[in-house]
């Protein structure tokens, strides 16, 4: 016991000491950045910082040091930039520069900078333009996918209707419905609704997205250094991911044994056939790992957000049951009761549209963004970024910017909405990001948001279990994302 004790001790100094000299080295690395507040060695700025309130504590800082400033997170110094200005600045004025994907420790081993979302450099660029051109060919954001958006939406009324009024959670109802519409782009079919590994996928999808919320995970980016050896909840998330990593490739090896060159099914298809056309290429980037981990980043990002949005939306409805009356009122007159929505409806229909704007706005369902990182040595605004810092462009402090938004904490669509009523858009508006890093599939997302809300509300109004007034909708979690509070609501036939 006490050589086990003394052995443990020993180890806890090496990892201690480690971490100290990583971070005097990143101190020390050279550059001139932001101000920000003094870090302690190794703790960093963890006294400043609520690891449960990540987003809240840098808009502390931001009041202090302004809009673009440096924090420690651990050992790391990254820089956080807040508001448009600084972030349009850095995302697409100087958009090569900071185009580089950020460090995210608790995925990336994972992924290892594999798969088109957390990329970097060549491999990036070639995963990058491959799945912007698929996705196209398949439909995403064109009438192709539209069809299918419509006729998945019609299985989730079928399913809706079952509820006959009574109480119920809507969260594994949207995913599977949302879920189910890239499944048919990457996968090249749908699922039924009760296939146990469907409903399997959507759980490990949903509590992924729950633990990269979670405080531990705010710790485990922090301090990786340590952490990956100790014990605890903050593992979960590695599990989780290795899960979904270990199903993919199973349907890749499915696709593989039924491939017909000449007839590609979906998105693994298409990798597949590229995969062999440039296996004599030793700079391609095309290669079963990759095509995993990109296959997973269009699973994940096409299910969860997208899903959290809606469930959201339904809860801001209910809480403003006067919007919820004039978006019925719109679907009645442009739509009618009868016919299904369509795309094109939208722009006959500016409130409904300002107020999926709104949901967006409000949800904010990743605040901190994705890390990103400066490719080179950068100038931006007087300070020096030496090549490789982290830099945290904070999407929601975008979203809720008091130049761009009059009331940004309240829930309002006249924020997309001219004097005349018709509809405006605004530039601080990025639920998707901007610049090179932009979301993959913002086009299949609007479409989605769009179809689905109008095509529920045509048929159902919202019905809270209790008043209005009480409805909580502040996030279950805040971290990484905004993960809606959980709830029961009842549908009532129109």
């Amino acid at each position: 016991m006490e050589l086990g004790a003394a052995a443990t001790v020993f180890l806890a100094l090496c990892l201690s000491c480690l971490a100290l000299l990583s971070a005097w080295k990143r101190l020390h690395q050279g550059g001139t950045l932001p101000p920000g507040p003094t870090p302690l060695p190794f703790v960093g700025n963890l006294l400043q910082l609520k690891t449960d309130e990540i987003f809240k504590s840098f808009l502390v800082l931001r009041e202090q040091y302004g809009p673009v400033f440096s924090v420690s997170l651990g050992p790391r110094r990254v820089v956080v930039l807040c508001g448009h200005e600084a972030v349009k600045e850095a995302l697409v004025d100087h958009a090569e520069a900071f185009s580089g994907r950020g460090e995210m420790a608790s995925i990336d081993r994972n992924f290892n900078g594999f798969g088109v979302a957390m990329a970097n450099g060549e491999r990036w660029r070639q995963l990058r333009r491959f799945s912007l051109s698929t996705l196209r060919d398949f439909g995403m954001g064109k009438r192709g996918v539209e069809e299918r958006i419509r006729e998945e939406a019609q299985c989730l009324l079928e399913e809706l209707q079952k509820t006959r009024g009574l109480p119920f959670d809507p969260t594994f109802f949207l995913s599977r419905t949302v879920a189910n519409v890239i499944s048919s782009i990457v996968f090249g079919s749908r699922f039924d609704y009760e296939d146990p590994t469907f409903l399997s996928l959507l759980r490990m999808i949903n509590e992924s997205f729950t633990e990269m919320s979670t405080p531990w995970a705010q710790l485990y980016d922090m301090y990786s250094c340590v952490m990956r050896y100790l014990p605890g909840r903050h593992h979960r998330l590695y599990h989780l991911i290795e899960a979904l990593k270990a199903f993919i490739a199973q349907r890749v090896q499915l696709n593989q044994a039924s491939l017909d060159p000449d007839v590609p099914r979906d998105f693994i298809d298409c990798f597949l056939l590229q995969m062999e056309k440039e296996k004599k290429n030793p700079s391609s980037e095309f290669n079963t790992t990759n095509l995993v981990l990109t296959t997973l980043n269009l699973f994940f990002a096409g299910t969860e957000t997208v899903s959290s949005t809606l469930r959201y939306g339904f809860l801001f409805l209910m809480k403003y049951p006067e919007v919820e009356e004039k978006v019925h009122r719109e679907i009645d007159h442009v739509i009618g009761r009868h016919r299904v929505p369509a795309s094109e409806d939208r722009m006959k229909m500016p409130y409904t549209d300002a107020v999926i704007h709104e949901i967006q706005r409000l949800t904010d369902i990743v605040p901190l963004g994705v890390p990103h990182t400066v490719i080179r040595d950068t100038q931006f605004r007087g300070y020096t970024l030496p090549k490789g810092t982290n830099v945290f462009p904070l999407l929601g402090s975008v979203l809720r910017d008091t130049k761009y938004f009059s009331s940004p904490e309240e829930f309002n669509p006249g924020h997309f909405l001219d004097e005349n009523g018709r509809f405006k858009k605004n530039e601080a508006f990025v639920p998707f990001s901007s610049g090179r890093r932009v979301c993959l599939g913002e086009g299949l997302a609007r479409m989605e948001l769009f179809l689905y809300f109008t095509t529920i509300l045509q048929r159902f109004a919202l019905q809270p279990l209790v008043a209005p007034k009480d409805i909580e909708v502040s996030p279950r979690m805040s971290g990484f994302g905004n993960v809606p509070p959980t709830y029961q609501l009842c549908l009532v036939p129109r």
